[in-house]
């Protein structure tokens, strides 16, 4: 019989823009089959925010970020105050289904396992673009194309949807504040280089893709736009050569390297056969390709030669140490 797992749920906020998102994501939090023990709201440096959330939310636990801003900073400051075995982190823009804790726990029966993900699909707020590519569906944040489709190990998690032991972070330094989401900006990668040291640091644990385990994850308009993939696609590639220089080259591009030489030609070509099949979306979604990898490699060479050869190092502050309790 399956372990019912004792699990801390932790949600990061930031702006009352996401008001709305915000409440149906914690309200889904509250609505599992598989109850948690409880949901830590971490409030990003935002006084008036946080007094609304702690209003709204009498029964959970709401704490103001008090670590550098951004997403491994406010993850860290949830972690440092949840009591669960699991820690899971739910984005304030997704709703998660009413299993999703029940299939997120499930592997943890297996002891080698140490971290565990699940699919993001996303809700496209102004329909799903024609020309967007799934093999760049994580530039929203959503579970892409090339992933796992059954119970797999994977390199690394991704945020919207993840979750940890409470010992992952006992003897390992937490999430990164130099890179990942902060204010808004399109950056990434903090829980990608977390989950490559973590890997590193215990080689025999896994880290496994749970596809059943699912969550909905809002996409404005405004990140519907190709601009906006381009965007992203230069912040891409900064992070992942910050990454690359925290870890080696070899563990932080080593998912990327396969990603760029199977899945986006085959993305490519699937393009170009459905534009001859009079799918007018179809040459689209092979330009967005090239353009969304020509461009992340852009950014990442550039980032890369700046940090060898100019002298320009990363920003120098360390991986923060969580106590978790």
């Amino acid at each position: 019989m399956p372990k019912h797992w004792n699990v801390s749920v932790i949600i990061r906020t930031y702006t009352d823009k996401r008001w709305e998102y915000f409440e149906k994501a914690v309200e889904s939090a509250f609505a599992q089959n598989m109850a948690p023990q409880e949901v830590v709201l971490v409030v990003d440096h935002n006084p008036v925010l946080f007094e609304r959330v702690r209003t709204r939310f009498p029964n959970t636990n709401v704490v103001e970020n008090t670590q550098p801003r951004g997403s491994g900073g406010a993850w860290n400051m949830g972690i440092s105050v949840a009591s669960g075995d699991i820690l899971a982190f739910l984005d304030d823009d997704a709703i998660a289904e009413p299993d999703w804790l029940a299939q997120l726990c499930a592997p943890y029966d297996d002891p080698n396992v140490v971290g565990v993900g699940g699919t993001i699909e996303p809700i496209w707020e102004s329909g799903k673009p024609a020309w967007f590519p799934a093999e760049f569906y994580w530039v929203v944040g959503c579970t892409y194309k090339g992933m796992p489709e059954t119970l797999a190990p994977m390199r690394n998690l991704i945020g919207c949807n993840m979750s940890f032991r409470r010992e992952a972070f006992e003897n390992i330094l937490g999430f990164r504040s130099e890179i990942g989401h902060a204010g808004g900006k399109p950056l990434g990668c903090d829980e990608t280089e977390f989950c490559i040291r973590l890997g590193q640091r215990y080689p025999e644990k896994l880290m496994m893709h749970q596809p059943p385990a699912k969550v909905r994850h809002h996409v404005p308009a405004s990140r519907a736009k190709f601009s906006y993939l381009r965007q992203r696609c230069f912040y891409e590639g900064r992070s992942k050569a910050l990454v690359a220089q925290f870890v080696g080259s070899k563990d932080g591009l080593a998912s990327e390297r396969k990603h760029t030489m199977v899945t986006l030609p085959q993305g490519v070509l699937r393009g170009l056969a459905d534009g001859l099949r009079g799918d007018l979306g179809g040459p689209g979604r092979s330009f967005a390709i090239v353009a969304g990898l020509a461009t992340a490699a852009f950014s990442y060479l550039g980032t890369s030669a700046a940090l060898r050869f100019k002298s320009i190092v990363a920003p120098s502050t360390p991986a923060q140490k969580v106590a978790a309790n």
